[in-house]
């Protein structure tokens, strides 16, 4: 019987992933602080710009799975890379529909590809140290988008209370 396989913690993870990774929060967490620092009605063009970020890179994690389809031969998996596109369109559609609904799509579409991630690494399809890189990124993904919705709302209240 196989062992199963240990769970890595952040030092497992390369320090070129680290480093990165990290370093590409930060326009979520400047864009999360300053929608509750300009005020209405510079807090749309702010949680605009984090939509286009988030959407950016729920994109960039999309392609993530293809890449691994990719390089594991198996190009011809409709599933996998079906999947593997649904967060550029759901990033897409985010865009496209007011600020708030567009928050929650985004956040919904990070939330998913992270438990894709758990299960390519279950399936053995990603490195074991891929879920400690991807849960305090997404969780902090996450919390971003929410205090960008919290953001907005402030700062619409705002607008109809002048």
């Amino acid at each position: 019987m196989a062992e199963a396989p240990r769970k890595a913690g952040l030092s497992a993870v390369p320090r070129a992933a680290l480093v990165l990774g990290f370093a590409g929060l930060i326009p979520f967490i400047a864009g999360a602080v300053a929608g509750f620092v300009v005020g209405y009605p510079n807090v749309i063009l702010i949680v605009n710009l984090q939509m286009t970020y988030a959407a950016l890179i729920l994109s960039f994690m999309g392609a993530v799975h293809w890449g691994l389809a990719m390089a594991q031969d198996d190009a011809g998996n409709w599933r996998r890379l079906g999947l593997s596109v649904l967060p550029a369109l759901l990033g897409w559609l985010a865009l496209m529909v007011p600020n708030g609904l567009g928050l929650l799509l985004l956040a919904l579409g990070f939330a998913g590809v992270f438990f894709a991630d758990l299960r390519s690494v279950k399936g053995g399809r990603a490195p074991a140290w891929y879920p400690a890189l991807r849960k305090p990124l997404t969780a902090i993904v996450l919390v971003c988008l929410a205090a960008s919705y919290l953001a907005l709302a402030a700062g619409l209240g705002e607008a109809l209370a002048r």
